[in-house]
């Protein structure tokens, strides 16, 4: 899938809006609270989530500070109308701040102020934060968070919240959600940027701008360098002038935007605008390029000790690794497979992290332990030192997000594959995960594109689209002799990777023994199967083939039996509940599944209906599904199948897939009856 991040150069963005004059203003006084802020009268807005989003204004500019160069400043105000205690959350803040892991310098909040405003006896009381409730958590090396809960909260209740941030981290210009979990009547960006700086402007989501505009303004900035950093210990000042460009951006009646089935992050559909710090310019001076190119990025990683600087050095405990195991004499991929089979089995994943180290390689291995980085890297090195060509690759995780292909924004990105090229194929690997097989992918790990990181760069294609999970499924009933009243028979099925994959993680973290069970229990009431045989499951790279003997009982009394033929293979419901949908329907895989089913005429019985044969097909070519029944005297066969053709269906062609995956749920609900003779 094309990613749905539009991205433009700021200033080539701002130059084409020309500043206009019109009725744009907020209209919410952050400085005053009435009775009318407490009444949604006349306003339309969806309060079905307990809580509406009156106004929320975020302000970013720049100053010069003390330190010889400049400080971004960023202000933030929000009012929110507190509906119903299900939308309690929303009184919960927490203000994410940057910390440098190197320096422990760290952005500075302040003038924060939290009120709670409530109606008492036709009276507005309001009751403010104490500053003693505000936590401070530290989430990773580079992310601190300050936490707080606004005060006596109620249903009704509205609550205020304004604070700014200071920061010395000039690529932490502030993002700007236009959307979020709550309907927003109000929300709005300014940005007013220096001629000195350039950044990339990123913009998720499709809705349009209610106001769009910028202007040109001349500002003087006194840059001041303190005096223990000068020579002749005194301050210096220096005299900056710019044509600043100032923007704004705002949207209104912003509905919720929920998290709906087959979505790989919502944070890829929210209107949304970021920046990355592309470059700098002061007067008199040669141009900086800041953000660079992928081919910069991928020098950079090379030789980046938490990347894959330590590649080049001899590693000789890499060496006696690679002696150990006897790979000297093997062929090529032969090498690769053993290689790629000992760093799975022996390096436990500890988690996702980032796409650095966390520890010397070395240690890594030593300690048999490691994040999805450490391993990869680690299986990555290994593959080197071994004489192969394989090479790291980036990517960014479907919670994660998407990433932008077009720029080497590294925070974009959450884990590293190692993508191995060998006897004329490329295969991309991950040793993080003990039951994946070689050459396989989590499913997870395909969103778009990745980044390869080799002296050329490159992108790597990891579409979902290019994803089939295929399966094929054969049921045999026929009349018990032993028993007039029972059907018995066989299922035969050859399951899709992923779903193989499932189970050999079910099995693992069960048994055998367990997983049967739970099979078997799913069978209930006149069901019950036995004799479950599994092929390939300790075979990684390949799907299981899975079979058991099924009974069905039925009871002698009934006159008429109603029989659905898919057993419990039928599509039961349709995971699409909304009848519209804002953004992408981004499932797994293509999906090919068939199922052939025959059954044998009790005795003492005829057919006396069943369902019709149909075909239909989705928008033409994107998907189809076949339920052709055939019957004779002795017995009834169904051939079903179902097929979606893509992966991604954009939010116009939600309607068309919902529908059709409505019918296929009712057609497998069909039932075939049989009537006994008279």
């Amino acid at each position: 899938m094309k990613l749905q991040i539009r991205t433009f150069f700021l200033a080539m963005l701002l130059a084409t809006t020309p500043f206009t004059y019109a009725q744009k203003s907020n209209p919410v006084n952050f400085d005053k609270i009435s009775l009318n802020d407490f009444s949604l009268n006349g306003v339309n807005v969806d309060t079905s989530y307990g809580a509406v989003v009156l106004s929320e204004v975020g302000n970013s500019s720049f100053i010069a500070n003390k330190k010889g160069y400049f400080s971004l400043v960023y202000k933030y105000q929000r009012r929110v109308k507190i509906l119903h205690s299900k939308a309690f959350d929303i009184a919960t803040v927490k203000i994410p701040l940057y910390k440098n892991a190197k320096t422990d310098d760290e952005e500075t909040l302040e003038s924060l102020k939290a009120t709670t405003y409530n109606v008492e006896n036709g009276k507005i009381v309001e009751t403010d934060l104490e500053k003693s409730n505000v936590y401070r958590e530290v989430a990773d090396k580079n992310l601190v968070i300050r936490k707080f809960t606004m005060p006596a909260i109620r249903e009704g209740s509205v609550i205020d919240v304004s604070y700014t941030i200071q920061s010395d981290f000039l690529f932490n210009l502030q993002p700007w959600s236009f959307q979020g979990s709550y309907p927003i009547l109000w929300s709005e960006y300014n940005l007013n940027l220096p001629s000195f700086f350039e950044y990339v402007f990123l913009r998720t989501g499709t809705r349009d701008f209610d106001v769009k505009e910028s202007k040109e303004k001349y500002q003087n900035y006194l840059v001041r360098v303190a005096a223990e950093n000068m020579a002749f210990g005194r301050d210096e000042m220096y005299s900056l002038n710019s044509t600043n460009t100032i923007s704004r951006w705002v949207m209104k009646n912003v509905p919720a935007l929920k998290e709906e089935p087959f979505t790989s992050s919502i944070k890829n559909h929210l209107s949304r605008i970021e920046f990355q710090l592309s470059g700098r310019q002061f007067p008199n001076t040669e141009h900086v390029d800041i953000l660079g190119s992928w081919s910069k990025a991928a020098l950079e990683l090379s030789r980046d000790e938490n990347f894959a600087g330590k590649f080049q050095e001899e590693n000789n405990w890499a060496a006696d690794a690679l002696q150990k195991l006897n790979v000297g004499a093997l062929e090529p991929l032969e090498k690769a497979r053993v290689i790629y089979s000992f760093v799975q089995r022996t390096v436990s994943n500890k988690g996702i992290r980032d796409i650095y180290l966390s520890k010397p390689l070395k240690e890594t291995l030593s300690s048999k332990a490691g994040y999805v980085a450490d391993i990869n890297l680690l299986l990555t090195l290994l593959l080197k030192k071994a004489g192969l060509q394989a090479f790291p690759v980036l990517l960014s995780t479907r919670s994660h997000g998407y990433a932008t292909e077009q720029f080497p924004i590294l925070n974009q990105y959450n884990y590293v594959i190692t993508k191995l090229k060998a006897n004329n194929q490329n295969f991309y690997l991950d040793a993080s995960d003990n039951k994946l097989g070689f050459g396989k992918l989590p499913i997870y790990c395909y969103n778009g594109t990745g980044a390869l990181i080799d002296l050329g760069a490159g992108i790597v294609p990891l579409n979902s689209s290019d994803l089939l999970e295929k399966k094929t499924t054969r049921v045999i009933l026929v009349n018990n002799a032993q028993n007039k009243d029972e059907w018995v028979g066989s299922l035969q099925s050859a399951l899709g990777y992923y779903e193989s994959l499932d189970i050999r993680k079910d099995i693992a973290e069960k048994g055998q023994t367990a997983y049967e069970k739970t099979l078997s229990d799913a069978y209930t009431n006149e069901y019950s199967i036995r004799d479950i045989k599994m092929d390939d499951v300790d075979k990684l790279d390949k799907e299981i083939k899975m079979n058991y003997a099924l009974k069905i009982t039925r009871s002698p009394e009934n006159d008429i039996i109603y029989f659905n033929p898919m057993l419990k293979e039928g599509m039961k419901e349709n995971y699409f509940k909304s009848e519209e949908r804002k953004y992408p329907v981004e499932l797994y895989s293509k999906i090919d599944e068939t199922y052939n089913f025959t059954i044998q005429v009790p005795e003492g019985f005829v057919v006396d209906e069943t369902p019709k044969s149909t075909r239909v097909s989705l928008n033409e070519t994107d998907g189809s599904f076949e339920y052709i029944i055939a019957k004779s005297p002795t017995e009834v066969s169904l051939t079903t199948s179902l097929k979606i053709n893509k992966a991604i269906f954009l939010d116009d062609e939600y309607e068309a897939l919902r529908g059709f995956l409505d019918f296929v749920v009712k057609k497998h609900a069909e039932q075939i009856v049989f009537k006994k003779k008279p």
